[in-house]
């Protein structure tokens, strides 16, 4: 169901209107209509969402550096304060770092350069140069190295690496080396030098790694806090952004939504600050906000439709109609009692002894369980458990299910079609009854021969001592089926128009009824890849392990455990994803449903 909506505008004096904002705010209740323009156009707005970006940023750096330690902090007893100047000592500590590993890239790049010479003190080849002798450092390929040079420029080979000859020449400082080589200028400290600081520098990182690590095992709590402070800043400035200066700007005029539900909290709000309001019913060009309000079962069914997405405000909800579908749907898909006792044993022992579970994930939880009874109950109809056939036991039990309950590969294929056209013609029926509500009976008209002709085949094939196929019952439903369709598809048009647009419906419904219905078979084909597989598994279990008492068990075990997990995992994915497919398709089309509406996002702390 859809929460139903009401349109609230008031009128506040300018000076009182920050107040009057803050106390709608504690309310929790007003959904704020949105303007076109403006919205980013504020400096502080936009200073605000930079800061909260990096904030979360930090935040979830701070996360994965706890996650990586594995160890648990707390997050309460910071604040907003805290948070920002724990944001400035991050900034800081990520300047520091980057600064050093500028440092170190260049320390590298002189160890470098310096590990083929040695270690030696460069104030000793400034010694010799001050006494006349100049030490050149020249490389060349190891075959263009001439002995000679060794005579000429009393040139000493220092090292031999990669083909390339590392050494020096001593000459007075007024020769030159006229040789064919390359001339390296070293850095101005020696080999030791530039390791005691690419060393001092790995400290220094590792104390910058320390102190933000530090940070993060104790100011979370303070960066939530700041997060969630900004968060209101933020969309405390959006709403003053959204609202309209009216008569030279004393008034503020603000519009937005508000439940039935809630109607009399806020009139009896607004008639306390004797503010100027009006409370009006939404018309049909109103951008209204949805709040899906279903209840039990159907209440942990709604983030599947959120998934694909809302309905529009004054269509029908099919989040009630889709759910008994899409367990069945489940159930089929993954098909194995051993697997639904295995995920519904796993997700309820869970629930037990998790200990606080936050709201968020009950009905999670709550689902998982629901759709993991529904495998069991599937299951039953192939006798699947854990791969082995429970059907072929002697046991009195396992024959007495079969007989009751039990269905071949035939029969499971025709029951995923059956399954199909059922859901087709209920979204069908939904699209006709949602036609009524929102326009009325006549636009209804087209949908309900569909069905009517649809019906009639079914009957006349199923039971053909009712109606049989082609006779005069059966020509007459099936006449007027036919003038509904094309001279009803599209009221106060004129009737040739509606006769093509009947034509190209016919085109359209003929080709792709048929694909739709066949779609369904993937609820099959999925069952039985999935009871397949975990065969396989139990006969490599088997057929692998080895002959010894201790090794081949282990082994047995090994190979069961993993195969079956994997396809759990890969059966479960499927489970969710064809059924999805099945509902946003087949289903949401056949109904009619058109879907576009926005969450409803009351302006709140």
């Amino acid at each position: 169901m859809i929460t139903k909506m009401k349109k609230l505008a008031f009128l506040v004096y300018h000076r009182e209107y920050e107040a009057f904002l803050k106390d709608i705010r504690d309310l929790g209740v007003l959904h704020v209509a949105g303007k076109q323009q403006g919205v980013m156009d504020n400096a502080e707005l936009q200073e605000n969402i930079r800061l909260s970006d990096q904030l979360k940023a930090t935040l979830d750096r701070f996360m994965a550096i706890n996650a990586k330690s594995g160890r648990s902090v707390s997050e309460s007893g910071g604040t907003p304060a805290r948070g920002l100047e724990v944001l400035q000592e991050v900034e800081e500590l990520q300047n520091a770092k980057a600064k050093l590993n500028q440092l170190l890239q260049g320390y590298a790049k002189d160890e470098a350069a310096l590990l083929p010479w040695g270690d030696f003190k460069p104030e000793s080849i400034r010694g010799l140069y001050d006494a006349g002798m100049n030490i050149g450092f020249h490389i060349c390929p190891e075959r263009l190295y001439k002995p000679e040079w060794e005579d000429e420029y009393n040139a000493v080979i220092i090292s031999v690496l990669a083909s390339k000859v590392y050494f020096i020449t001593i000459t007075k400082v007024s020769e030159d080396v006229e040789a064919d080589v390359e001339h390296v200028k070293l850095p101005s400290y020696s080999l030791s030098e530039v390791e005691e600081r690419i060393a001092a520098t790995q400290k220094a990182l590792k104390e910058n790694e320390d102190k933000l690590s530090a940070l993060a095992a104790k100011e979370v709590s303070s960066l939530k806090a700041a997060i969630d402070d900004l968060h209101h800043s933020i969309e405390f400035s959006k709403v003053l952004l959204n609202t309209t200066c009216t008569a030279g700007e004393k008034l503020m005029l603000l519009q937005g939504w508000i439940p039935v539900t809630r109607e009399n909290e806020v009139v009896a709000y607004l008639d306390k600050r004797q503010a100027y309001y009006e409370i009006t019913e939404p018309t049909p060009d109103d951008d209204v906000p949805i709040q899906l309000k279903n209840h039990g079962l159907f209440a942990w069914f709604e983030p599947i439709c959120k998934l694909y997405m809302l309905p529009k405000y004054g269509e029908m909800d099919l989040t009630p109609f889709f759910a008994p579908f899409f367990m069945i749907f489940f159930g089929l898909c993954l098909g194995d009692i051993g697997y639904g006792l295995f995920l519904l044993l796993f997700v309820t022992g869970y629930r037990m002894f998790a200990g606080n579970i936050g709201p968020a994930m009950k009905p999670v939880l709550s689902l998982v369980q629901v759709l993991s009874f529904s495998t069991v109950i599937c299951g039953l109809l192939t006798g699947s458990f854990f791969g082995f056939a429970l059907y072929e036991l002697d046991w009195p039990v396992a024959e007495k299910l079969k007989k009751m309950v039990a269905l071949d590969n035939n029969q499971m294929f025709r029951l995923s079609l059956i399954l199909g056209v059922i859901q087709i013609l209920f979204g069908m029926t939904l699209k006709v009854a949602n036609q009524i509500i929102q326009f009325g009976f006549k636009y209804a008209i087209e949908t309900l021969g569909w069905i009517m002709l649809f019906l009639s085949v079914i009957v006349a094939t199923i039971l053909p001592s009712v109606m049989p196929m082609g006779g005069n019952v059966h020509r007459i439903v099936m006449g007027v089926a036919a003038l509904m369709i094309f001279l009803f598809n599209s009221p106060g048009k004129n009737v040739f128009v509606n006769i093509g647009l009947g034509l190209w419906n016919t085109y359209n419904m003929a080709t792709g009824l048929l694909g739709d219905i066949l779609s369904y078979v993937r609820l099959f084909a999925l069952g039985l890849s999935g009871g397949i597989l975990a065969s396989v598994f139990n006969s490599l279990a088997a057929g692998l392990a080895p002959d010894y008492i201790i090794a081949g068990p282990i082994v047995m075990a090994l190979i069961f455990v993993i195969g079956h997990a994997i396809n759990i995992f890969m059966n479960v994915l499927g489970a969710l994803v064809h059924p999805m497919r099945l509902t946003f398709v087949e289903f949401f089309k056949n109904a009619g449903y058109e879907g576009g509406g926005k969450e409803y996002n009351p302006f709140k702390k």
